[in-house]
C-alpha cells in the first residue's frame, strides 16, 4: 500500500506542470471583405459614369447633386417662403414612378398609387427617403439613384434587379406637421 501511494504521489507531482500558451492559429481574414469592398468600388464608378454621360445628354434639366450621393432636378419648384420641407415624423402624401436610366417604366404612378409616409419612422429606400426631405408641397422633382441608394444589392426581389440605379419622378401632394415638433 506504501508504494502505491508513493507511486501515485510521483504521478500526481509528475502531471502537475503550470499551462502553455496555445499559439494563434493563422486564418487569412477579410478577403472576402476586400474584394467585395474593390467589387462595390468598380459598381460605383460605373454606375457614376453612365449617369455623367446621361446628364450630359439631358442639358436642359439643371441637375443638382445631393450631399447623399444622388442627383436631381426640379421639374416643378415652390417659391413659397411659408412652406418647410419635412421634419421627423411629419406625414408626408407622395406618388412617384419608377425607371431605368433608359427611361422604360418600371413601376407607374398608377402602379404605385399615392402613398403616405411618417418621416424617418417606416421603411422607405434610402433614396426616397433623403429625397423626401428636400421637397416641398406641390413640388415634383425627378431624381436619380445610384444603385446603393435605391434597391442595392437584393433589387425589390420583384421588378428591380440587383444593382439597378434609377430615376423617379416624385411629387408631394401635402406635408402635415407632426404635432410633436
Amino acid at each position: 500500500m506504501n508504494r502505491l501511494l508513493i507511486v501515485a504521489l510521483a504521478m500526481l507531482a509528475i502531471s502537475c506542470k503550470t499551462p502553455e500558451a496555445r499559439k494563434p492559429i493563422s486564418v487569412k481574414t477579410g478577403s472576402f471583405i476586400d474584394a467585395s469592398v474593390e467589387r462595390n468600388k468598380q459598381l460605383n464608378a460605373k454606375e457614376q459614369a453612365v449617369m455623367q454621360d446621361l446628364m450630359q445628354q439631358q442639358q436642359e434639366h439643371n441637375y443638382i447633386a445631393s450631399e447623399s450621393g444622388f442627383w436631381y432636378y426640379y421639374n416643378n419648384r415652390t417659391e413659397i417662403d411659408t412652406l418647410s420641407t419635412p421634419g421627423f415624423g411629419d406625414l408626408i402624401t407622395y406618388n412617384y414612378d419608377v425607371k431605368s436610366l433608359n427611361g422604360d417604366t418600371i413601376y407607374s404612378k398608377e402602379d404605385i398609387n399615392t402613398r403616405t409616409y411618417a418621416m424617418d419612422q417606416e421603411e422607405l429606400f434610402t433614396g426616397l427617403r433623403e429625397g423626401l426631405k428636400l421637397m416641398k408641397t406641390g413640388e415634383t422633382v425627378t431624381f436619380m439613384f445610384p444603385s446603393q441608394k435605391a434597391y442595392g444589392y437584393y433589387g425589390d426581389e420583384h421588378k428591380i434587379g440587383s444593382n439597378t440605379p434609377l430615376i423617379c419622378e416624385v411629387t408631394v401632394h401635402s406635408i402635415k406637421q407632426n404635432q410633436s415638433n
